[in-house]
């Protein structure tokens, strides 16, 4: 099964996601904003995309600086504020046999494939 977190919102986005249309991929869209995911499926995308939890954030969304959060912040305080702010998680994200990759840019997930 192959999964994108999408947010319709963002070019790069829509590109990971026509990108995978265009190759036969077939993915199930999560609109993380909405569908927000828990602690736990944090975690674990940190864990298949084996990166720490700052590479996750958008570190220049306002939220990110209203929250306190800064170079000295810890992966749970992050991974706290990705679960509470989820506009703070990194897009687009491809999951596919539990492995993961972000789409920046967008032909980096076909990695996976």
């Amino acid at each position: 099964m192959t999964v994108i977190y999408h947010n319709p919102r963002c070019s790069k986005s829509r590109q990971t996601l026509s990108l995978l249309e265009e190759n036969g991929i077939t993915a199930n869209v999560r609109l993380y904003l909405k569908e927000v995911p828990s602690i736990e499926e944090i975690t674990t995308l940190l864990s298949q995309l084996n990166i720490p939890a700052i590479e996750l954030m958008r570190t220049k969304e306002a939220t990110y600086k209203e929250l306190g959060l800064n170079k000295d912040s810890s992966d749970e305080e992050r991974i706290q504020a990705m679960h509470n702010k989820p506009i703070l998680i990194e897009r687009p994200i491809v999951i596919h046999n539990d492995k993961a990759k972000l789409g920046r840019p967008p032909e980096q997930v076909l990695e996976l494939f």
